[in-house]
Protein backbone atom coordinates (compact mmCIF):
# COMPACT_ATOMS: atom_id res chain seq x y z
CA UNK A 1 0.00 0.00 0.00
CA UNK A 2 1.43 3.33 -1.17
CA UNK A 3 0.68 6.55 0.96
CA UNK A 4 -1.61 8.40 -1.43
CA UNK A 5 0.49 12.07 -1.52
CA UNK A 6 3.67 9.17 -3.07
CA UNK A 7 1.36 7.60 -5.42
CA UNK A 8 0.02 11.01 -6.73
CA UNK A 9 3.69 12.24 -6.77
CA UNK A 10 4.52 9.27 -9.18
CA UNK A 11 1.14 10.11 -11.59
CA UNK A 12 2.23 13.74 -11.31
CA UNK A 13 6.04 13.06 -11.91
CA UNK A 14 5.12 11.21 -15.78
CA UNK A 15 2.77 13.92 -16.65
CA UNK A 16 5.40 16.54 -16.30
CA UNK A 17 8.10 14.47 -17.88
CA UNK A 18 6.00 14.93 -20.67
CA UNK A 19 5.37 18.46 -20.79
CA UNK A 20 9.88 18.85 -21.00
CA UNK A 21 10.38 22.20 -19.21
CA UNK A 22 13.44 22.51 -16.75
CA UNK A 23 11.46 24.14 -14.53
CA UNK A 24 8.01 23.53 -13.56
CA UNK A 25 5.59 26.09 -12.04
CA UNK A 26 2.91 25.05 -9.17
CA UNK A 27 0.36 27.45 -7.80
CA UNK A 28 -2.88 27.84 -5.57
CA UNK A 29 -5.18 30.48 -5.69
CA UNK A 30 -7.05 32.36 -2.57
CA UNK A 31 -9.50 35.58 -2.77
CA UNK A 32 -8.89 37.40 -0.12
CA UNK A 33 -12.48 38.06 0.46
CA UNK A 34 -12.25 38.08 4.65
CA UNK A 35 -11.46 35.73 6.99
CA UNK A 36 -8.29 33.84 5.70
CA UNK A 37 -8.74 30.61 7.75
CA UNK A 38 -6.96 27.52 8.30
CA UNK A 39 -8.50 25.69 5.81
CA UNK A 40 -7.20 27.48 2.72
CA UNK A 41 -4.13 25.78 4.14
CA UNK A 42 -4.96 22.39 2.50
CA UNK A 43 -5.37 22.49 -0.68
CA UNK A 44 -3.92 25.96 -2.07
CA UNK A 45 -0.91 25.17 0.10
CA UNK A 46 0.17 22.09 2.17
CA UNK A 47 -0.90 20.02 -1.21
CA UNK A 48 1.06 21.46 -3.81
CA UNK A 49 4.21 21.88 -1.54
CA UNK A 50 4.06 18.12 -0.24
CA UNK A 51 4.11 17.30 -3.83
CA UNK A 52 6.63 19.18 -4.73
CA UNK A 53 8.99 18.43 -2.16
CA UNK A 54 8.38 14.32 -2.85
CA UNK A 55 8.89 15.61 -6.54
CA UNK A 56 12.05 17.34 -5.99
CA UNK A 57 13.62 14.78 -4.01
CA UNK A 58 13.62 12.95 -7.05
CA UNK A 59 15.45 15.66 -8.93
CA UNK A 60 12.46 17.88 -10.54
CA UNK A 61 13.09 21.71 -10.26
CA UNK A 62 10.15 23.49 -9.40
CA UNK A 63 8.73 26.49 -8.22
CA UNK A 64 5.89 26.99 -6.39
CA UNK A 65 3.31 30.26 -6.76
CA UNK A 66 0.35 31.38 -4.89
CA UNK A 67 -1.93 33.36 -6.03
CA UNK A 68 -4.20 36.35 -4.20
CA UNK A 69 -7.25 37.26 -6.38
CA UNK A 70 -7.20 40.81 -4.94
CA UNK A 71 -9.02 42.22 -8.01
CA UNK A 72 -12.19 40.54 -7.56
CA UNK A 73 -15.44 42.47 -6.64
CA UNK A 74 -16.36 42.89 -2.66
CA UNK A 75 -19.81 41.23 -2.04
CA UNK A 76 -20.43 43.35 0.44
CA UNK A 77 -21.94 40.43 2.55
CA UNK A 78 -23.12 40.84 6.26
CA UNK A 79 -20.42 39.57 7.64
CA UNK A 80 -17.94 41.60 5.51
CA UNK A 81 -20.02 44.62 6.20
CA UNK A 82 -20.11 43.78 10.15
CA UNK A 83 -16.02 44.66 10.48
CA UNK A 84 -16.93 48.46 9.66
CA UNK A 85 -17.90 50.52 12.71
CA UNK A 86 -20.45 51.68 10.57
CA UNK A 87 -21.98 49.16 8.27
CA UNK A 88 -24.12 51.09 6.38
CA UNK A 89 -21.86 53.42 5.58
CA UNK A 90 -19.57 50.57 4.04
CA UNK A 91 -22.39 49.85 1.76
CA UNK A 92 -21.02 52.03 -0.51
CA UNK A 93 -17.61 49.65 -1.26
CA UNK A 94 -19.67 47.08 -2.26
CA UNK A 95 -18.55 45.66 -5.96
CA UNK A 96 -15.21 47.58 -5.40
CA UNK A 97 -11.92 45.28 -5.81
CA UNK A 98 -11.13 43.58 -2.46
CA UNK A 99 -7.59 46.08 -3.73
CA UNK A 100 -9.45 49.00 -3.44
CA UNK A 101 -11.36 48.51 -0.30
CA UNK A 102 -10.27 50.50 2.96
CA UNK A 103 -8.73 48.67 5.81
CA UNK A 104 -11.92 48.41 8.20
CA UNK A 105 -9.62 49.30 11.27
CA UNK A 106 -7.70 51.26 10.15
CA UNK A 107 -4.31 49.48 10.76
CA UNK A 108 -3.18 48.73 6.83
CA UNK A 109 -4.03 50.05 3.71
CA UNK A 110 -6.44 48.42 2.50
CA UNK A 111 -9.09 45.71 2.99
CA UNK A 112 -6.38 43.32 1.50
CA UNK A 113 -3.37 43.70 3.20
CA UNK A 114 -5.59 43.59 6.53
CA UNK A 115 -6.84 39.78 6.58
CA UNK A 116 -3.98 38.76 4.86
CA UNK A 117 -1.97 39.54 7.48
CA UNK A 118 -2.96 36.71 9.97
CA UNK A 119 -2.20 34.07 6.70
CA UNK A 120 0.76 35.50 5.34
CA UNK A 121 2.74 36.23 7.92
CA UNK A 122 2.47 32.79 9.32
CA UNK A 123 2.80 31.13 5.96
CA UNK A 124 6.34 30.18 6.73
CA UNK A 125 5.49 28.36 9.78
CA UNK A 126 3.59 26.34 8.01
CA UNK A 127 5.58 25.05 4.54
CA UNK A 128 9.54 25.49 3.87
CA UNK A 129 9.08 28.98 3.23
CA UNK A 130 9.86 28.67 -0.60
CA UNK A 131 6.22 29.93 -1.99
CA UNK A 132 6.31 33.31 -3.58
CA UNK A 133 3.05 35.07 -3.48
CA UNK A 134 1.41 37.28 -6.64
CA UNK A 135 -1.82 39.09 -6.62
CA UNK A 136 -3.93 39.31 -10.00
CA UNK A 137 -3.44 43.15 -8.91
CA UNK A 138 -0.09 43.33 -10.12
CA UNK A 139 -0.09 40.57 -12.79
CA UNK A 140 -2.95 43.07 -14.94
CA UNK A 141 0.26 45.21 -14.89
CA UNK A 142 2.75 42.88 -15.72
CA UNK A 143 2.08 39.28 -17.63
CA UNK A 144 -1.71 39.65 -17.64
CA UNK A 145 -1.50 42.48 -19.83
CA UNK A 146 -0.46 40.62 -23.12
CA UNK A 147 -3.06 38.04 -22.80
CA UNK A 148 -6.01 40.29 -21.98
CA UNK A 149 -5.20 41.65 -25.67
CA UNK A 150 -4.90 38.45 -26.68
CA UNK A 151 -8.64 37.74 -25.31
CA UNK A 152 -10.02 40.79 -26.53
CA UNK A 153 -8.75 40.05 -30.01
CA UNK A 154 -10.95 36.70 -30.17
CA UNK A 155 -13.90 37.66 -28.01
CA UNK A 156 -15.74 35.86 -30.44
CA UNK A 157 -14.49 33.04 -29.97
CA UNK A 158 -14.18 33.10 -26.13
CA UNK A 159 -18.15 33.71 -25.93
CA UNK A 160 -18.38 30.74 -28.28
CA UNK A 161 -16.88 28.72 -25.90
CA UNK A 162 -18.04 30.17 -22.81
CA UNK A 163 -21.55 29.80 -23.98
CA UNK A 164 -21.37 25.68 -23.99
CA UNK A 165 -20.99 26.02 -20.13
CA UNK A 166 -23.20 28.77 -19.36
CA UNK A 167 -26.59 26.84 -20.05
CA UNK A 168 -29.03 29.76 -19.20
CA UNK A 169 -28.40 33.62 -20.22
CA UNK A 170 -25.35 32.95 -23.05
CA UNK A 171 -23.41 36.22 -23.85
CA UNK A 172 -24.87 37.72 -26.79
CA UNK A 173 -22.67 38.62 -29.71
CA UNK A 174 -20.34 41.58 -29.37
CA UNK A 175 -19.98 40.73 -25.65
CA UNK A 176 -16.19 41.94 -24.51
CA UNK A 177 -14.87 39.85 -21.83
CA UNK A 178 -13.40 42.79 -19.93
CA UNK A 179 -14.95 44.27 -16.26
CA UNK A 180 -13.78 48.14 -16.25
CA UNK A 181 -13.52 49.82 -12.48
CA UNK A 182 -15.93 52.48 -12.53
CA UNK A 183 -14.25 56.08 -13.06
CA UNK A 184 -17.19 57.54 -10.70
CA UNK A 185 -18.49 54.86 -7.85
CA UNK A 186 -15.50 52.45 -7.92
CA UNK A 187 -17.32 49.13 -8.73
CA UNK A 188 -15.98 46.42 -11.19
CA UNK A 189 -18.92 44.19 -10.88
CA UNK A 190 -21.71 46.62 -12.66
CA UNK A 191 -19.98 48.20 -15.46
CA UNK A 192 -20.63 46.72 -18.77
CA UNK A 193 -17.59 47.25 -21.65
CA UNK A 194 -19.14 48.64 -25.00
CA UNK A 195 -15.73 49.35 -27.37
CA UNK A 196 -12.13 48.39 -27.69
CA UNK A 197 -9.72 51.11 -29.31
CA UNK A 198 -5.89 51.52 -28.63
CA UNK A 199 -5.38 49.47 -25.66
CA UNK A 200 -8.25 51.29 -23.99
CA UNK A 201 -12.11 49.83 -22.87
CA UNK A 202 -14.85 52.00 -23.12
CA UNK A 203 -17.65 51.06 -20.65
CA UNK A 204 -21.09 52.37 -19.03
CA UNK A 205 -21.95 51.71 -15.32
CA UNK A 206 -25.22 49.91 -14.86
CA UNK A 207 -24.97 51.10 -11.38
CA UNK A 208 -24.42 55.11 -11.33
CA UNK A 209 -24.62 55.43 -15.03
CA UNK A 210 -21.05 56.54 -15.28
CA UNK A 211 -19.75 56.46 -18.90
CA UNK A 212 -15.33 56.55 -19.43
CA UNK A 213 -12.88 54.30 -20.42
CA UNK A 214 -10.05 52.34 -18.81
CA UNK A 215 -6.92 50.85 -19.41
CA UNK A 216 -6.14 47.20 -19.35
CA UNK A 217 -4.70 47.13 -15.93
CA UNK A 218 -8.11 49.15 -14.40
CA UNK A 219 -10.16 45.58 -14.68
CA UNK A 220 -10.41 42.23 -15.01
CA UNK A 221 -11.43 39.55 -17.68
CA UNK A 222 -14.71 37.71 -17.04
CA UNK A 223 -13.32 35.29 -14.61
CA UNK A 224 -12.81 31.92 -16.41
CA UNK A 225 -10.82 33.40 -18.60
CA UNK A 226 -8.95 35.03 -16.03
CA UNK A 227 -8.47 31.49 -14.50
CA UNK A 228 -6.99 30.47 -17.70
CA UNK A 229 -5.43 33.44 -18.55
CA UNK A 230 -3.17 33.14 -14.95
CA UNK A 231 -2.01 29.53 -16.15
CA UNK A 232 -0.66 30.70 -19.21
CA UNK A 233 0.78 33.92 -17.86
CA UNK A 234 2.90 32.33 -15.09
CA UNK A 235 2.90 29.26 -17.06
CA UNK A 236 1.30 26.71 -14.34
CA UNK A 237 1.92 23.58 -14.14
CA UNK A 238 0.00 21.80 -11.17
CA UNK A 239 -3.00 23.65 -9.32
CA UNK A 240 -4.81 21.84 -7.54
CA UNK A 241 -8.95 23.15 -7.19
CA UNK A 242 -11.84 23.11 -4.56
CA UNK A 243 -14.31 20.42 -5.43
CA UNK A 244 -16.98 23.36 -5.98
CA UNK A 245 -14.78 23.28 -9.82
CA UNK A 246 -14.68 19.72 -10.78
CA UNK A 247 -18.13 18.54 -12.00
CA UNK A 248 -17.63 17.71 -15.21
CA UNK A 249 -18.32 19.87 -17.62
CA UNK A 250 -18.25 22.61 -15.10
CA UNK A 251 -16.19 25.48 -14.15
CA UNK A 252 -12.32 23.73 -14.65
CA UNK A 253 -13.50 22.09 -17.75
CA UNK A 254 -14.75 25.44 -19.62
CA UNK A 255 -11.02 26.97 -18.35
CA UNK A 256 -9.57 23.77 -19.87
CA UNK A 257 -10.99 24.16 -23.42
CA UNK A 258 -10.42 28.27 -22.80
CA UNK A 259 -6.44 27.66 -22.38
CA UNK A 260 -6.20 24.65 -24.94
CA UNK A 261 -8.27 26.29 -27.91
CA UNK A 262 -8.23 29.94 -27.05
CA UNK A 263 -4.86 30.96 -25.86
CA UNK A 264 -2.72 27.92 -26.76
CA UNK A 265 -1.90 26.74 -23.25
CA UNK A 266 -1.61 22.94 -22.06
CA UNK A 267 -4.02 23.65 -18.94
CA UNK A 268 -1.96 22.43 -15.79
CA UNK A 269 -2.76 18.95 -14.06
CA UNK A 270 -4.91 19.64 -11.29
CA UNK A 271 -6.20 17.68 -8.11
CA UNK A 272 -9.65 18.18 -6.26
CA UNK A 273 -9.83 18.61 -2.74
CA UNK A 274 -12.16 18.71 -0.70
CA UNK A 275 -13.57 21.58 2.05
CA UNK A 276 -12.28 21.78 5.65
CA UNK A 277 -15.12 22.20 7.94
CA UNK A 278 -15.07 23.89 11.72
CA UNK A 279 -17.02 22.47 14.82
CA UNK A 280 -18.24 25.20 16.64
CA UNK A 281 -17.88 25.45 20.70
CA UNK A 282 -21.98 24.58 20.60
CA UNK A 283 -21.26 21.24 18.00
CA UNK A 284 -22.66 22.44 14.94
CA UNK A 285 -20.44 21.93 11.97
CA UNK A 286 -19.85 24.53 8.88
CA UNK A 287 -17.11 24.89 6.04
CA UNK A 288 -15.19 27.35 6.58
CA UNK A 289 -15.54 30.76 4.65
CA UNK A 290 -13.77 33.30 4.21
CA UNK A 291 -15.93 36.04 3.03
CA UNK A 292 -18.48 34.78 6.01
CA UNK A 293 -16.05 34.45 8.28
CA UNK A 294 -16.12 31.16 9.67
CA UNK A 295 -13.32 29.82 10.77
CA UNK A 296 -9.65 30.05 12.42
CA UNK A 297 -6.62 31.89 10.72
CA UNK A 298 -2.93 30.04 10.86
CA UNK A 299 -1.89 32.48 13.06
CA UNK A 300 -5.02 31.66 16.30
CA UNK A 301 -4.29 27.51 15.48
CA UNK A 302 -0.28 28.87 16.44
CA UNK A 303 -1.33 30.10 19.60
CA UNK A 304 -2.25 26.49 20.72
CA UNK A 305 -1.29 24.07 18.63
CA UNK A 306 2.14 23.23 16.42
CA UNK A 307 1.73 23.75 12.67
CA UNK A 308 2.95 20.16 12.07
CA UNK A 309 -0.34 18.88 13.94
CA UNK A 310 -2.51 20.54 11.53
CA UNK A 311 -0.10 19.34 8.01
CA UNK A 312 -0.23 15.65 9.66
CA UNK A 313 -4.36 16.17 10.08
CA UNK A 314 -4.67 17.43 6.76
CA UNK A 315 -1.78 14.77 5.20
CA UNK A 316 -3.45 11.80 6.81
CA UNK A 317 -6.36 11.25 4.73
CA UNK A 318 -6.80 12.13 0.60
CA UNK A 319 -7.24 15.19 -0.51
CA UNK A 320 -11.56 14.54 -1.21
CA UNK A 321 -12.14 13.06 2.54
CA UNK A 322 -13.58 15.94 4.34
CA UNK A 323 -11.82 17.04 7.52
CA UNK A 324 -13.70 18.76 10.44
CA UNK A 325 -11.45 20.60 13.08
CA UNK A 326 -12.59 21.98 16.61
CA UNK A 327 -10.41 24.38 18.61
CA UNK A 328 -12.11 22.07 21.50
CA UNK A 329 -10.52 18.92 19.84
CA UNK A 330 -6.99 19.72 20.24
CA UNK A 331 -5.69 17.09 22.62
CA UNK A 332 -6.75 14.15 20.81
CA UNK A 333 -5.04 16.05 17.50
CA UNK A 334 -1.83 15.86 19.26
CA UNK A 335 -3.01 11.84 20.81
CA UNK A 336 -2.94 11.14 16.84
CA UNK A 337 0.44 13.36 16.27
CA UNK A 338 2.19 11.13 18.92
CA UNK A 339 1.03 7.92 18.20
CA UNK A 340 1.75 8.63 14.24
CA UNK A 341 5.47 9.19 16.07
CA UNK A 342 5.85 6.52 17.69
CA UNK A 343 5.17 4.40 14.33
CA UNK A 344 7.44 6.66 12.49
CA UNK A 345 10.13 5.79 14.98
CA UNK A 346 9.62 2.04 15.73
CA UNK A 347 8.95 2.66 19.15
CA UNK A 348 5.23 1.70 18.49
CA UNK A 349 5.08 -1.39 15.87
CA UNK A 350 2.79 -0.88 12.80
CA UNK A 351 0.00 -3.59 12.93
CA UNK A 352 -1.36 -3.05 9.37
CA UNK A 353 -0.59 -0.85 6.14
CA UNK A 354 -2.81 1.87 7.75
CA UNK A 355 -0.37 2.14 10.13
CA UNK A 356 2.36 2.44 7.73
CA UNK A 357 0.17 5.61 6.16
CA UNK A 358 0.17 6.88 9.31
CA UNK A 359 3.74 7.08 9.89
CA UNK A 360 4.32 8.19 6.48
CA UNK A 361 1.62 11.08 6.96
CA UNK A 362 3.97 12.18 10.19
CA UNK A 363 7.33 12.12 7.98
CA UNK A 364 5.32 14.63 5.81
CA UNK A 365 4.24 16.81 7.89
CA UNK A 366 7.67 17.71 9.04
CA UNK A 367 8.99 20.50 8.06
CA UNK A 368 12.57 19.71 8.12
CA UNK A 369 14.49 16.43 8.81
CA UNK A 370 13.13 14.65 11.45
CA UNK A 371 15.97 14.41 14.39
CA UNK A 372 17.73 11.09 14.91
CA UNK A 373 15.66 10.05 17.92
CA UNK A 374 11.65 10.64 19.01
CA UNK A 375 11.39 13.88 20.45
CA UNK A 376 9.77 13.73 23.97
CA UNK A 377 5.92 13.67 24.33
CA UNK A 378 3.91 14.91 27.08
CA UNK A 379 0.36 14.44 26.89
CA UNK A 380 -1.41 17.73 25.61
CA UNK A 381 -4.10 17.17 28.39
CA UNK A 382 -1.80 16.89 31.32
CA UNK A 383 -0.31 20.01 30.07
CA UNK A 384 -3.62 21.72 29.97
CA UNK A 385 -4.05 21.05 33.26
CA UNK A 386 -0.67 21.31 34.78
CA UNK A 387 -0.76 24.89 33.53
CA UNK A 388 -3.76 25.91 35.60
CA UNK A 389 -1.85 24.80 38.63
CA UNK A 390 1.67 26.70 38.06
CA UNK A 391 2.92 29.86 40.30
CA UNK A 392 3.40 33.00 37.37
CA UNK A 393 6.78 33.02 38.93
CA UNK A 394 9.37 30.33 37.46
CA UNK A 395 6.45 28.74 35.76
CA UNK A 396 8.92 26.46 33.15
CA UNK A 397 11.04 25.81 35.46
CA UNK A 398 8.57 24.33 38.06
CA UNK A 399 6.76 22.88 35.01
CA UNK A 400 9.87 20.87 34.65
CA UNK A 401 9.97 19.91 38.17
CA UNK A 402 6.77 18.50 38.19
CA UNK A 403 7.41 16.50 34.76
CA UNK A 404 10.75 14.69 36.52
CA UNK A 405 8.65 13.92 39.87
CA UNK A 406 6.13 12.25 37.48
CA UNK A 407 8.77 10.33 35.46
CA UNK A 408 7.29 12.24 32.70
CA UNK A 409 11.16 13.48 32.30
CA UNK A 410 14.02 10.96 32.49
CA UNK A 411 17.28 11.78 31.87
CA UNK A 412 18.87 15.04 30.11
CA UNK A 413 16.30 17.03 27.67
CA UNK A 414 17.91 17.69 24.29
CA UNK A 415 17.46 21.77 22.88
CA UNK A 416 14.50 20.19 20.53
CA UNK A 417 12.80 18.53 23.81
CA UNK A 418 13.03 21.29 26.12
CA UNK A 419 11.95 23.55 23.11
CA UNK A 420 8.75 21.33 22.74
CA UNK A 421 7.78 21.43 26.32
CA UNK A 422 8.48 25.19 26.59
CA UNK A 423 5.97 25.75 23.32
CA UNK A 424 3.42 23.39 24.48
CA UNK A 425 3.26 24.68 27.89
CA UNK A 426 2.53 28.62 26.27
CA UNK A 427 0.65 27.00 23.78
CA UNK A 428 -1.96 24.59 26.22
CA UNK A 429 -2.18 27.66 28.53
CA UNK A 430 -3.80 30.09 25.88
CA UNK A 431 -6.23 26.72 24.79
CA UNK A 432 -7.36 26.58 28.04
CA UNK A 433 -7.86 30.08 28.00
CA UNK A 434 -9.97 30.25 24.62
CA UNK A 435 -11.28 26.83 23.57
CA UNK A 436 -10.92 24.24 26.26
CA UNK A 437 -14.39 22.53 27.57
CA UNK A 438 -15.44 23.32 30.62
CA UNK A 439 -14.40 19.42 32.34
CA UNK A 440 -10.41 21.27 31.71
CA UNK A 441 -11.07 23.90 33.44
CA UNK A 442 -9.60 24.02 37.30
CA UNK A 443 -9.08 26.80 39.49
CA UNK A 444 -7.88 25.15 43.20
CA UNK A 445 -8.70 26.64 45.70
CA UNK A 446 -5.92 28.56 47.86
CA UNK A 447 -7.22 27.86 51.21
CA UNK A 448 -9.80 25.61 52.82
CA UNK A 449 -12.31 27.17 54.27
CA UNK A 450 -15.00 26.05 57.45
CA UNK A 451 -18.06 25.87 54.96
CA UNK A 452 -16.43 23.32 52.94
CA UNK A 453 -14.76 21.15 55.58
CA UNK A 454 -18.77 21.46 57.42
CA UNK A 455 -20.31 19.69 53.95
CA UNK A 456 -17.68 16.35 54.03
CA UNK A 457 -18.82 13.03 55.24
CA UNK A 458 -15.91 10.80 53.52
CA UNK A 459 -13.29 12.84 55.35
CA UNK A 460 -11.41 10.27 56.95
CA UNK A 461 -11.49 8.59 53.74
CA UNK A 462 -9.43 11.49 51.86
CA UNK A 463 -7.38 11.66 54.49
CA UNK A 464 -6.17 7.92 54.09
CA UNK A 465 -6.02 8.51 50.62
CA UNK A 466 -3.78 11.64 51.15
CA UNK A 467 -1.73 9.82 53.19
CA UNK A 468 -1.37 6.97 50.41
CA UNK A 469 -0.55 9.80 47.93
CA UNK A 470 2.09 11.43 50.48
CA UNK A 471 4.11 7.76 50.65
CA UNK A 472 3.99 7.51 46.35
CA UNK A 473 7.36 7.76 44.79
CA UNK A 474 5.73 6.76 41.47
CA UNK A 475 3.84 10.32 40.76
CA UNK A 476 2.52 8.70 37.48
CA UNK A 477 -0.96 9.00 36.45
CA UNK A 478 -0.79 5.53 37.05
CA UNK A 479 0.13 5.10 40.13
CA UNK A 480 -2.42 7.93 41.07
CA UNK A 481 -5.28 5.84 39.92
CA UNK A 482 -4.23 2.75 41.08
CA UNK A 483 -3.82 4.40 44.79
CA UNK A 484 -6.82 5.90 44.49
CA UNK A 485 -9.10 2.77 43.28
CA UNK A 486 -7.53 0.89 46.44
CA UNK A 487 -8.64 3.10 48.70
CA UNK A 488 -11.98 3.45 47.26
CA UNK A 489 -12.16 -0.37 47.08
CA UNK A 490 -15.21 -1.96 49.27
CA UNK A 491 -17.35 1.13 49.14
CA UNK A 492 -20.89 1.05 47.52
CA UNK A 493 -21.65 2.65 44.45
CA UNK A 494 -23.35 5.66 45.97
CA UNK A 495 -20.22 6.21 48.73
CA UNK A 496 -17.83 6.36 46.11
CA UNK A 497 -19.78 8.95 43.90
CA UNK A 498 -20.38 11.05 47.32
CA UNK A 499 -16.42 9.82 48.20
CA UNK A 500 -15.13 11.42 44.30
CA UNK A 501 -18.05 14.95 44.52
CA UNK A 502 -15.84 15.47 48.22
CA UNK A 503 -12.57 15.23 46.55
CA UNK A 504 -13.51 18.15 43.97
CA UNK A 505 -14.87 20.01 46.22
CA UNK A 506 -11.47 20.29 48.70
CA UNK A 507 -9.76 20.99 45.30
CA UNK A 508 -11.78 23.21 43.37
CA UNK A 509 -14.64 24.28 45.48
CA UNK A 510 -17.54 22.68 43.28
CA UNK A 511 -18.60 18.91 43.31
CA UNK A 512 -17.15 17.91 39.29
CA UNK A 513 -14.08 18.79 37.47
CA UNK A 514 -11.89 16.78 34.89
CA UNK A 515 -10.69 13.21 35.28
CA UNK A 516 -9.46 13.16 39.01
CA UNK A 517 -6.13 11.10 38.21
CA UNK A 518 -4.56 13.12 35.58
CA UNK A 519 -5.48 16.00 37.59
CA UNK A 520 -3.69 15.03 40.63
CA UNK A 521 -0.50 13.90 39.02
CA UNK A 522 -0.79 17.25 36.93
CA UNK A 523 -0.54 19.08 40.64
CA UNK A 524 2.47 19.11 43.31
CA UNK A 525 2.77 16.06 45.26
CA UNK A 526 3.20 17.76 48.67
CA UNK A 527 0.50 20.33 48.06
CA UNK A 528 -2.06 17.20 47.28
CA UNK A 529 -0.85 15.40 50.28
CA UNK A 530 -1.00 18.80 52.63
CA UNK A 531 -4.46 19.55 51.61
CA UNK A 532 -6.09 15.31 52.18
CA UNK A 533 -4.35 15.49 55.49
CA UNK A 534 -3.16 18.84 57.55
CA UNK A 535 -6.06 20.70 55.16
CA UNK A 536 -8.66 18.78 56.04
CA UNK A 537 -7.28 17.52 59.73
CA UNK A 538 -7.02 20.98 60.94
Amino acid sequence: MVHWADRLAEELAEKLRARGKEEYVFNGGLSVSGLQHIGRLRGEVILGEVLRRILEARGFKIRQLLTLYTQDAWKGKEAQLARFRDPGEAEKYRGWPLIRVPDPEGCHTNWVEHFWEDFGEYLGEFTDGRIEIVTTTELYRGALRSIVEEVLGKREEARRIINKYRGRRPYPEGWIPFEPICGGCGRIDSTEAVGVEDGMVQYVCRSCGYRGEAELSEGKLNWRLEWAGIWKALEVDFEPFGKDHATPGGSRDSCVELSRSLLGYEPPEGIPYEWVAIRMPDGRVSDMSSSDFVGVTPRQWLEVAHAEVLRFLYLSVPPMRKIIVGMAEIPSYYSKYYRAERLFYGVEEPSNEEDRDTARSYELAQLSNPPSRMPIQIPYTHMALMVQTLPEENRVEEALRRLRMSKMITGDLGREDEERIRSLLEKAARWVEKYAPRRYRIRVLEALGPEIKGKLEMRDKLVELGRKLEGLEDWSVDSVKETMIRVTEGMSSGERRRFYREFYLVFLGSESGPRAAPMVASMDKEFVARRLTRDLLD
